[in-house]
Parts: C-alpha cells; sequence; structure tokens
C-alpha cells in the first residue's frame, strides 16, 4: 500500500485533485500530516522548476510518492505576470480577493491592450512505487494550459485563487461561476491530472499484480 503526498496545504487544490483521481487514488495532503516540513524556497524561474523542487523536497522529507503542483496566471499585457509568483503576488500575507484587485487594478494602467491570459499548471511526481523488492524510481513532469481572458471585476464564489477573474471564452463565466465538474474538464490542472492519469495507468499500474496502484490515506 502506497500513499500519495499532494505537496500544498491548499485545501481548494486538495479537495479538486481528489475528485479528479476519482476511483484511482485517496489524496493526503500535508495539513494531515503529524509533523510538516519547513516550505521551501521556490527559486524556480518556471513552473516546471518549482513543481520539480517541491515534489523532491517533500519525498525526500517523508519519503513518501509525491505529487507537487505549481501553478499560476500569465496575463498577456502584463508581459505574462504574474507568472510563478502568482500565489504570493502583490505581496504576501494578501488574500486571494486582495491579489485579484491588484492585478486588475494593473490591467486599469492598460487600457486598449487585449485583456488574454492563461492558466498554466505543471505536475511533478516523484518517488518509488511498485511492491518490494522491484522498487521503481519516478520523476516526471505533467503540464497543460487554458486560454481565456480577465473580467473587469471578480464574477462568481466557487473556486479559489485568479478563478473569479478568469473568463473561460466558450461560456464567457468566469472559473468563480462554473460549476466544479465543468472546471476540472476546462482547467489547466484538470488536463493536467488527466495526463498524469493516462501515465499512471500506462506505466505505474502493471508494476502491481491487481494492476492498480492502491493508495491509502493517511
Amino acid at each position: 500500500m502506497q500513499r500519495l503526498l499532494l505537496a500544498s496545504t491548499n485545501r481548494g487544490k486538495t479537495n479538486e485533485l481528489a475528485v479528479q483521481l476519482d476511483g484511482l487514488a485517496s489524496v493526503i495532503c500535508l495539513a494531515d500530516l503529524a509533523l510538516v516540513p519547513t516550505p521551501p524556497e521556490e527559486t524556480g524561474l518556471t513552473f516546471r522548476d518549482n513543481a520539480l523542487l517541491k515534489a523532491d523536497y517533500y519525498h525526500e522529507a517523508t519519503g513518501m510518492l509525491t505529487l507537487a503542483d505549481d501553478s499560476g496566471l500569465e496575463v498577456d499585457a502584463l508581459g505574462g505576470r504574474p507568472g510563478v509568483f502568482s500565489a504570493r503576488y502583490g505581496g504576501e500575507g494578501l488574500a486571494d480577493a486582495e491579489r485579484n484587485l491588484v492585478l486588475l487594478a494593473e490591467m486599469g494602467n492598460c487600457a486598449g491592450q487585449p485583456r488574454t491570459a492563461r492558466f498554466v499548471c505543471c505536475l511533478a511526481l516523484v518517488g518509488e512505487v511498485g511492491p518490494a523488492p522491484s522498487v521503481v524510481p519516478v520523476r516526471h513532469t505533467f503540464e497543460a494550459t487554458c486560454e481565456g481572458e480577465l473580467a473587469l471585476a471578480p464574477r462568481g464564489a466557487s473556486g479559489f485563487g485568479y478563478d473569479p477573474i478568469f473568463i473561460e471564452p466558450a461560456s464567457g463565466q468566469t472559473y468563480g461561476e462554473i460549476s466544479a465538474e465543468e472546471k476540472a474538464r476546462l482547467s489547466h490542472r484538470g488536463k493536467a491530472v488527466r495526463i498524469l492519469k493516462e501515465f499512471w495507468q500506462s506505466s505505474l499500474s502493471p508494476l502491481f499484480p491487481s494492476g492498480l496502484i492502491q493508495i491509502e490515506s493517511a
């Protein structure tokens, strides 16, 4: 039995991932651990760099098969900002709603420019899988994006982060207005998780006699 640790204390991300991996994995997060390691400094220049940095760090600290997520918003009119700084944009300690207002205020200085933007997600899976003594090391990344544009003001109370100001083009609704099921289908993280699931089923499941990696909760 192996456990899958999501290297995050964000309950929104944890709950989304648990839903998306329904039938394949039971997910625990850092908040479920008795002793939470001090977070590493995210010094990467790309989402992939930071995802691997976190996955390597928490796998080494816990010995668990670890899935780390680094994701964020890239706004064209802002030269790709906030990018890898999305979670701490505008300063440490701000709430999601405050970060949204900071970003929209910056867009006010970009009048006449396109409001196009994209969410980017990179997942990194690091650890060892398989029954002893045939343990196989795993270190893979899975990246996906979704395109949209910024709303003029926050709309909707669902989701988290920049969801209330990111418009899904087909429906014209923000990610804060669409259902969790629709967001899982369309979002950057949902797409990355589906790539992860394909890899899991094709490359990891065959390592086990049952054909399925069983993951226990803490």
